[in-house]
């Protein structure tokens, strides 16, 4: 550090004294802080150990995430095929309880948009929702689609099989009938949304077999690094696919009115609030270091790192202070309805104060957090945040 120290002083005292009296050396004293700031932010992170970090997050939270999404899918496409033989209320609850499994599972696995899965755009295959309710009944009724298509996007994926489970009729009967007979082309549907999930899911599990070893090693701070990207992965996901989708939208904080029909799980009516908790869960699991479903496993995490670096805001503990707020925004999501609509067209005021309250978290990470890792925000913000 005293070298690194010694040259930037070096590069102030020798670029002052070259300067002109009529150089603007306010702006100078400006910059050469900021450079010294930088100077000494990246030489204290190089005592905290970021490739037992980078081993620890995909080898304990990234891989067994997505190979028990892939494994729920497989289930899925099993209870599916069972029903397409025998469409059956019994056979029909299986599907709908292994939509749920699985839908769940991704709640841990969205953050990680990194490697393979940023390339191929698995979320767009996965969980873009409202779904297009008219591309869906095309597609049915042509029985000609293309669900690589980004025009497909929201005819597929966890919304789109809410939609075919609960939203094509006013009751299980009606939605039943339309699975009749069995080899139809609601059922074909059905098929053909499980095998783009699952291709798509098993693409990005495999993928990390060797994607891991590159991963893991890319402990420098740039851009393009691994903890760089991944860090503005999980941000970007809590700040968007959790705080505005999952709440914002639906509750109208970016719009004129409110928009209830935007609700993840709208077509169950039971699960929005269980997603979205069990999407808190996985990222405040994830920030604290937390192995995923293996509670007593704990290893370097965000938590470990802002801790090491004695990250203070108004000297308080910084991730002390994220964890307290995280957890202020879970009980608030305990406190609405299991559906969102019915929340929001009977008491959106409390939808409102719940985003409020995931919004204080968003402040602390994408700020604080990242001011103190010394990384930039690496996507465009449109909220104003």
């Amino acid at each position: 550090m005293i070298k690194k120290i010694s040259l930037a002083l070096f590069i102030f005292i020798f670029t002052f004294s070259c300067s002109s009296e009529d150089d603007n050396q306010g702006d100078f004293l400006s910059n050469s802080s900021e450079i010294f700031d930088s100077v000494v932010n990246d030489d204290i992170t190089l005592g905290f150990d970021r490739s037992a970090m980078l081993v620890f997050w995909a080898d304990n939270f990234i891989m067994p995430a997505y190979k028990k999404l892939k494994d729920d899918l497989s289930v899925l496409k099993e209870s599916i095929a069972s029903f397409n033989e025998e469409p059956l209320q019994a056979n029909f609850e299986i599907v709908r309880e292994k939509w749920l499994s699985a839908y769940k599972t991704w709640q841990h696995v969205e953050m990680f948009n990194i490697g393979k899965a940023e390339e191929i755009y698995l979320s767009s295959f996965m969980n873009i929702y409202p779904v297009n309710e008219d591309r869906i009944t095309s597609n049915i009724n042509s029985g000609v689609y293309d669900l690589e298509n980004p025009n497909n996007y929201a005819s597929q994926g966890f919304p789109a099989l809410d939609y075919l489970l609960f939203g094509l009729g006013e009751n299980d009967a009606e939605i039943l009938e339309k699975y009749q007979p069995s080899d139809n082309n609601y059922s074909k549907y059905l098929v053909s949304v499980i095998n783009k999930m699952e291709a798509k899911t098993n693409t990005v599990s495999n993928d990390w077999d060797s994607y891991r070893d590159t991963f893991v090693v890319s402990t420098e701070n740039t851009a393009t690094s691994s903890i760089n990207k991944l860090t503005n992965d999980f941000i970007f996901y809590f700040e968007k696919g959790l705080r505005t989708n999952k709440f914002g939208i639906p509750a109208g904080v970016f719009s004129t009115d409110e928009l209830p029909s935007k609700v993840e799980g709208y077509y169950s009516k039971l699960y929005s609030k269980t997603l979205a908790l069990e999407s808190l869960y996985a990222v405040k699991n994830f920030f604290i270091g937390k192995a995923f479903e293996n509670d007593a496993l704990v290893g370097d995490s965000f938590q470990s790192y802002l801790t090491f670096l004695n990250a203070k805001k108004n000297d308080t503990s910084l991730s002390d202070l994220i964890l307290s707020k995280l957890d202020t925004a879970i009980s608030s999501v305990t406190e609405l309805s299991d559906d969102f609509t019915s929340q929001i067209n009977t008491d959106n005021n409390t939808m409102l104060l719940t985003f409020d309250r995931i919004q204080s978290v968003v402040i602390l990470l994408k700020v604080d957090m990242l001011q103190t890792l010394n990384i930039n925000v690496d996507y465009v913000d449109a909220d104003g945040d």
